[in-house]
């Protein structure tokens, strides 16, 4: 059983919020969960906060995560031209790969055209996550050229609704189990002007479900993997 951990780190809640709690508070006490239960993790960074809060982007390397990119400023690729995306995709590598190697990528609001890919992979780009099989994606963990796609199960606002309904999705699940969640999650939305599934639960409340999950497939035997480790897997088999 492969499950895989990962986080789109970004501003809080964009479009909705301009602000930086989720970095500010939140993605401390990401990296703190994932230390206590010693899981490694894909954290994708926009290039703006990775410029903003160098350290945590560091501390995401030190602590031996997986940085990928999000994007330069969460800018939906989907709305730009080609051009402008390349731009934004070269831009927010530039930043990136000054903290480690980066060879995982993720679309701002999973929107992801198909010509990306060839821009992604001469690039650098290996793997992609831009896909979701709760939004029909339906072919699997597949190469498109020299990038492979693996996509996420659920919506991040699963992972904050009570325990009991969480795992009879989780045991429904098919693989690959690839969850996401964003640090702003894990501070006090609830009084925020934005939408009610991206207020509740949030907080301490999302810190302690997201452990409960981890422990749901640890006691599982289930293999935790990054991107760049899913990358590693399926390039063996494809061979």
């Amino acid at each position: 059983m492969m499950v895989s951990i990962t986080f789109d780190v970004e501003h809080d809640c964009p479009p909705y919020l301009r602000t930086t709690r989720g970095m500010e508070k939140g993605l401390p006490k990401l990296l703190d969960l994932m230390t206590e239960k010693n899981v490694k993790a894909t954290f994708f960074f926009t290039a703006e906060m990775a410029k903003r809060f160098p350290e945590l982007a560091k501390r995401v390397v030190d602590d031996g995560h997986e940085l990928g990119s999000h994007g330069y400023n969460h800018e939906r690729l989907d709305k730009l031209t080609m051009a402008e995306g390349e731009r934004a995709i070269v831009k927010s590598l530039e930043v990136l790969r000054r903290f480690g190697d980066v060879v995982s990528f993720r679309a701002p609001n999973l929107q992801l055209p198909n010509y990306y890919y060839d821009i992604l992979e001469r690039n650098g780009i290996l793997v992609d996550s831009s896909r979701a099989t709760y939004k029909g994606y339906t072919e699997g963990v597949r190469f498109f050229g020299g990038v492979l796609e693996v996509p996420a199960s659920t919506t991040s606002s699963v992972l904050r609704l009570p325990w009991g309904v969480q795992r009879f999705i989780h045991a429904r699940l098919k693989e690959p189990r690839v969850y996401f969640a964003h640090p702003w999650e894990f501070v006090p939305m609830q009084r925020e002007k934005i939408r009610w599934d991206c207020r509740f639960n949030t907080g301490d409340k999302a810190i302690e479900l997201l452990g409960k999950l981890i422990d749901y497939y640890k006691a599982r035997g289930a293999e935790f993997l990054t991107m760049q480790e899913y990358r590693d897997r399926y390039q063996k088999l494809k061979r």
